[in-house]
């Protein structure tokens, strides 16, 4: 028995190391933009990312939950995919998928060993030490050339212009919608962060452009006509047509690129999911038919109906029911918070809140102020958690004192917001809404359900 032990026991240590080796590196909020260092370990590893097209997935908001989708749309047409997205919720695994699910933690290890002496190569000629994110980057372009896979759906970490997943000549770039967030590094305009995402956007590529404002889409359509690329905008070349609550998601009529798909069924709440299909939906018809073809409409509605989002929107407990919410700027909480009126009827949502420091904690307070009938304000164990008493002073200021409660550690703000949902007269019509940071997020989820990589 010891002995069947041993071989699971040594790969979780393994893997425990290599993230350790990873984590000790620049964390993803500091950031030198340059692709240098990210071009010289591709290189010598072979540059990997030209031996499959990729599709590049930037924007503010929805970029996971459309790469997500696109990646589920391209497998239902028997395509082998490989998807990197961040940041994650439970596992540093589920960062980079093969077929829909995580990496397996013996391939991740071995990704990090195939790169690992370049990495220090590297490290050796350049100013700065390649950071985590970078080389979980070069781990995913190893691992999906050694899978093989058919096409790459890569998620930019932020910006786009500098990203380092940002190395390759798309097929189709993907901009969802672009808002105010990490202008310490974008820009404090609309304009200027859409000008780092435009960045993406390259010669012979379809450009796949969410609905945007108005300043955002200008900036968006001169690096198209710039660089040549075919555009596809949401609203014009393709949208939603329709969409009606369902049980468990909504029902959708689209509009492609290729022509209309009806009765689609989308398993996911709220009109930004909407948006996000449409988005992911032009992606596939632009990779597989160049734009011009109609896809099959029953392979459509069989990819949208097994989509999942993890921790957007998630019930993760029933009784009372306990959702969670990577939103993590005003946007989002605006999205999240319309999602939640559209899709349930609760009377008392307990909101439990946890947000990082360097974001706009008010503006996303005085979003979600109309669904949360309380507060209970704490912290993800991030160091760049918002403090809770900071976060406590603002909430007074956005919902009054009497709606806000301060409980510094994250489990036992959850147990507290259960206990005050369970005091409702009606516990049915009661709800605990966790959100702030995919941090946040991420943690409360791996309390709730268990720590397992999320598909």
């Amino acid at each position: 028995m010891t002995e069947g032990r041993a071989e699971p026991a040594a790969l979780a240590d393994r893997l425990a190391s290599v993230e350790a080796q990873l984590l000790a590196r620049w964390p993803e909020s500091r950031v030198d933009p340059t692709l240098d260092r990210i071009t010289a370990l591709l290189d010598l590893l072979g540059d990997p990312q030209g031996t499959y097209p990729v599709i590049l997935v930037t924007g503010t908001n929805g970029k996971t939950s459309t790469a997500r989708m696109v990646d589920g749309l391209l497998r239902s047409f028997g395509l082998r995919v490989g998807r990197f997205t961040s940041p994650h919720l439970t596992s540093v695994t589920e960062r980079i998928a093969l077929e829909g699910r995580p990496i397996a933690p013996e391939r991740f290890v071995a990704a990090w060993d195939d790169v690992a002496p370049y990495v220090a190569l590297v490290d050796a000629g350049q100013p700065y030490p390649l950071s985590f994110f970078e080389v979980l980057t070069a781990m995913a372009y190893t691992a999906f050339a050694e899978a093989p896979v058919d096409v790459a759906v890569m998620e930019i970490g932020m910006g786009g212009r500098w990203d380092s997943t940002n190395v390759v000549d798309p097929a189709v770039a993907v901009v969802t919608a672009v808002g105010l967030d990490h202008q310490a590094y974008l820009g404090d305009t609309i304009a200027s962060i859409a000008g780092e995402k435009a960045g993406i956007i390259k010669a012979g590529s379809v450009a796949v452009l969410a609905q945007q404002e108005p300043e955002a889409a200008e900036v968006l359509l001169r690096r198209s006509v710039e660089v040549g690329a075919t555009v596809a905008r949401e609203g014009f070349e393709f949208g939603v047509l329709a969409r009606d609550l369902a049980v468990g998601g909504q029902r959708l009529s689209l509009q492609g690129l290729g022509g209309a798909y009806d009765e689609v069924f989308l398993p996911l709440h709220g009109a930004h999911q909407a948006h996000n299909a449409a988005v992911a939906l032009a992606a596939v018809e632009a990779f597989l038919g160049g734009g011009s073809g109609r896809l099959d409409e029953e392979v459509v509605r069989a990819g949208f109906a097994e989509a999942s989002s993890p921790g957007r929107l998630e019930v993760v407990r029933t009784s009372p029911t306990v959702l969670v919410d990577a939103a993590h700027n005003p946007a989002g909480a605006r999205a999240l918070a319309d999602a939640m009126g559209e899709a349930f009827s609760f009377d008392q949502v307990v909101g439990v809140l946890g947000v990082l420091a360097d974001k706009d904690a008010r503006g996303l307070l005085e979003a979600l102020e109309p669904v949360l009938t309380e507060v209970v304000v704490t912290r993800s164990t991030s160091a760049r958690a918002l403090d809770p008493d900071a976060l406590g002073a603002l909430a007074v200021e956005v919902f009054g004192a009497d709606r806000v409660e301060v409980v510094a550690l994250l489990p036992d703000a959850l147990d507290r917001a259960v206990t005050l949902a369970e005091e409702s007269a009606s516990l049915g019509s009661s709800a605990v809404l966790v959100t702030g940071s995919v941090l946040t997020a991420g943690e409360a989820r791996a309390l709730l359900r268990g720590r397992g990589p999320v598909g």
